[in-house]
């Protein structure tokens, strides 16, 4: 009989409890044809498990010490394009979802999903093939009709995540980036980050052609705008 092949994974979670639970199911099951070769306490530790151990997967919490597990992919990414990675978060935030799988990874599936979701995500993943779990997929999908709706100017648009969208229509209702910041609970700096990464990916220069795109694209209505003072 043909012996089964062990997959070597990397569990890069911060909850020890966590980790040995994983461990001890995966040890338990013999299905899953599992071999924990690593596990991480925080995201720079899962680059340096990656970068010695060069596992299949690596399976990937996004609230970690030190380094946060989005950047903890796109490093392994650099380093190792070959090992997959899936995350495994209790995060279900649209945008933590599109920033995780923009940074590189395989497949996203939450922390009250099932065992066997876990197991079927990790089984996909390692063939090439991209898994989110139900809740996950609705919540991207969601995201995709409601860019859908919004049409032209369509490409550029379907890139900018939902914060940014918001930070877009914002801006072209004449909102200060303090305002813009106190309304979305977030620092004045982030705001400015957002905006320059909306202004890049759209090929922007200023507010004021980030007003005439947000009218273009649908996001505002020229009677919803107050009168503009320079930003």
């Amino acid at each position: 009989m043909e012996k089964q092949k062990l997959y070597r994974v990397v569990i890069a979670e911060d909850h020890k409890m966590l980790r040995d639970m994983l461990r001890f199911l995966f040890d338990t099951d013999p299905e899953a044809g599992v071999e924990v070769v690593a596990e991480a306490g925080d995201g720079r530790e899962a680059v340096q498990s990656v970068a010695l151990h060069r596992p299949d997967l690596v399976l990937m919490d996004l609230s970690m010490p030190g380094m946060s597990g989005e950047q903890a992919i796109l490093e392994i990414k650099k380093s190792a394009p070959s090992t997959k990675i899936l995350v495994v978060t209790m995060h279900s935030d649209e945008d933590i979802i599109m920033n995780a799988l923009k940074a590189g990874a395989d497949g996203y599936v939450l922390k009250g999903d099932s065992f066997e979701e876990l197991l079927l995500a990790m089984k996909d993943v390692l063939e090439g093939n991209p898994h989110l779990s139900p809740e996950v997929s609705q919540k991207v999908m969601q995201g995709y009709v409601e860019v859908t709706n919004h049409g032209e100017p369509g490409s550029s648009f379907q890139t900018l995540t939902p914060r940014e969208r918001a930070i877009i229509k914002l801006v072209a209702e004449g909102c200060k980036s303090r305002e813009i910041a106190t309304m979305l609970s977030i620092s004045p700096k982030t705001v400015e980050t957002h905006r320059a990464n909306t202004m890049r990916k759209l090929g922007l220069r200023n507010a004021a052609d980030m007003t005439v795109y947000a009218i273009e694209s649908g996001l505002v209505e020229k009677p919803m705008l107050k009168s503009r003072r320079n930003n």
